[in-house]
């Protein structure tokens, strides 16, 4: 088994589209990462990967709190000397409440790991690869179709993955000096643990339930591989990736 030369983080590693690309990484060639709150979804993801598991770290980590954050980014310079690729995948939602009735809490814990907990990563990533040789990494997060359009009763959700563009931008502007590249991948209906209900049923805008299409989670850790492989003078500043039959495009 070939030591490997590259380095990614990801958080969220534990289940759904985290563990898909962690796997993929690792099938790709890198060590990796895994970032996430619980330990045994790590070892899960890490037991997963058969004999690649050996290039995978575990590191428990609350990507809100940024005590937590810090030693995550120090524990993988401490092991591995470098990073090469972050993928902030973490990501929660809200329950589907009329946004009236959303209290405050469920509205904060949303914004705390979807959009703070992606900047202080962003931030600690920073630091490593502008000081790092040789200089440079690659950013990558994780969007979602909310990011171009809401579900009904997604305020939350929806509120993070447009800001999330926002953070694309700036960290992709910012990153140029230090050769930081960033990008965002959005995800629509991949078949995970958290899209499970889209097969029996979820609201529409025009308030009737439907079943919707999923497509095979594998083909969002392709696209990951393939955004993390491109050479530092090349970007995919935006890419999304959807179950083709999923009613995004088109009326009704």
């Amino acid at each position: 088994m070939n030591t490997p030369s590259k380095i990614a983080l990801i958080t969220g590693a534990g289940s759904g589209i985290g563990k898909a690309s962690a796997l993929a990484l690792l099938r790709a060639g890198y060590a990796v990462v895994l970032a996430g709150r619980r330990a045994e979804a790590l070892q899960a993801t890490v037991d997963a990967a058969g004999a690649l598991g050996a290039h995978a770290l575990i590191v428990p980590t609350d990507v809100t709190d940024p005590n937590s954050v810090r030693a995550l980014f120090a524990k993988t310079v401490a092991t591995y000397g470098r990073l090469d690729v972050l993928f902030n995948n973490a990501g929660v939602g809200a329950p589907a409440l009329p946004l009236e009735d959303l209290t405050y809490e469920q509205w904060r814990a949303v914004v705390d790991i979807n959009l703070t907990g992606s900047f202080l990563c962003t931030q600690e990533a920073f630091k490593i690869m502008k000081s790092q040789t040789p200089r440079g990494g690659r950013i990558i997060n994780n969007g979602s179709i909310s990011a171009h359009a809401p579900r009904p009763n997604s305020a939350p959700y929806t509120a993070t993955k447009h800001a999330i563009t926002g953070l694309t931008k700036s960290t992709s502007l910012d990153g140029r000096k230090y050769d930081i590249a960033c990008g965002q991948i959005d995800i629509g209906n991949a078949d995970t643990e958290m899209v499970s209900r889209m097969k029996t049923g979820i609201m529409q805008a025009n308030g009737q339930i439907a079943i919707e299409p999923t497509m095979d989670v594998e083909n969002v850790a392709n696209a990951v591989v393939f955004m993390a492989n491109m050479s530092l003078d090349a970007n995919v500043q935006f890419i999304t990736v959807m179950a083709t039959k999923m009613p995004l495009v088109g009326r009704g």
